[in-house]
């Protein structure tokens, strides 16, 4: 079993930056593949960025060139670099780690709000 836990969300004004970080905990070496995902109100569940354990990068369309994945394999830890923020880009972000096995684990989620 995987624990991912979130930290780094907040408020921010539009054009600004935030990092979010999602660290993982339990059965590392069975990691397949991590990304983050948001959840604005009203609206589904969707991804935002995700990096394979091969290193392949997967970015939606809607943040490309403003958002960064990146990840610190001694520390066990995925980024979130979000930089030109929108109030568009304001939702709940969430971790989620998908493991070899075929099991996803979703981190509680980190709030962030972009004001105009």
């Amino acid at each position: 079993q995987v624990q991912p836990v979130e930290s780094g969300g907040g408020l921010v004004q539009a054009g600004g930056s935030l990092k979010l970080s999602c660290a993982a905990s339990g059965n590392i070496f069975g990691i397949k593949n991590r990304g983050w995902y948001r959840q604005a109100p009203g609206k589904q569940r969707e991804l935002v960025a995700s990096i394979s354990r091969g290193g392949s990068i997967v970015y939606a369309d809607s943040v490309k060139g403003r958002f960064t994945i990146s990840r610190d394999n001694a520390k066990n830890t995925v980024y979130l670099q979000m930089n030109s923020l929108e109030p568009e880009d304001t939702a709940v972000y969430y971790c989620k780690i998908d493991t070899y096995s075929g099991s996803g684990y979703w981190g509680q989620g980190t709030q962030v709000t972009v004001s105009s």
